[in-house]
């Protein structure tokens, strides 16, 4: 009798005790990698969607600073010699990112008449460097901001001061208009406050 050169197999033959074994490992594997769907489904349930930030980017920029210093940044306003002066700004968190925004109203710091504002938002950076990333009002508009500029929620607020013709001297706006911007859709719209213009 010749004698097989492959090993005894005998012992690999499945048993109900197999079967039984290798049941309750599949049904563990099942049971983990369900665990793990249903927790990153809930985690992505619960985290809020939000718009697109600010910013125009993604990518997260440097968090737990405090809102941009409008006191101290550059304004990209042409004044000449005279340079410029803040006159009204305000902060809070417009784009929902948890990094607050200053929003600041500037113009020309001269000695007469009354030079018109621009309105520009400031965020920052990935490395945490203010930048202006939205003007709310331009200087062409020939208006200036007055009392009650402010931010609420993702909401800017200001009274604009201007002038019913071009007759009237610069020094005495005489139209009033309350307005808003609101960070929606990846851009600022402005509403007129209704019944809030007066002349």
């Amino acid at each position: 009798m010749q004698l097989s050169e492959l090993p005894d197999l005998a012992h690999t033959r499945p048993t109900p005790m197999h079967w039984l074994a290798t049941a309750t490992a599949m049904a563990g594997v099942v049971a983990v990698a369900g665990l793990f769907h249903q927790q990153g489904a809930t985690a992505s349930a619960a985290a809020p969607r939000q718009g697109p930030p600010i910013s125009g980017s993604a990518a997260p920029r440097a968090a737990h600073l405090p809102a941009p210093d409008a006191g101290t940044f550059h304004f990209p306003l042409e004044c000449g010699s005279v340079g410029f002066v803040v006159t009204a700004r305000a902060s809070g968190d417009l784009d929902g990112d948890g990094n607050p925004e200053t929003v600041a109203a500037v113009r020309c710091d001269s000695g007469s008449g009354t030079p018109p504002n621009a309105v520009y938002v400031l965020n920052r950076d990935r490395e945490g460097t203010p930048r202006v990333v939205a003007t709310l009002l331009g200087v062409a508009s020939k208006e200036t901001v007055g009392k009650g500029f402010s931010v609420a929620g993702r909401a800017v607020y200001a009274t604009l001061l201007g002038y019913s013709s071009e007759n009237v001297p610069s020094c005495c706006p005489d139209v009033t208009e309350k307005v808003s911007w609101v960070w929606r859709n990846g851009v600022f719209v402005r509403s007129e406050q209704a019944n809030d213009k007066s002349v």
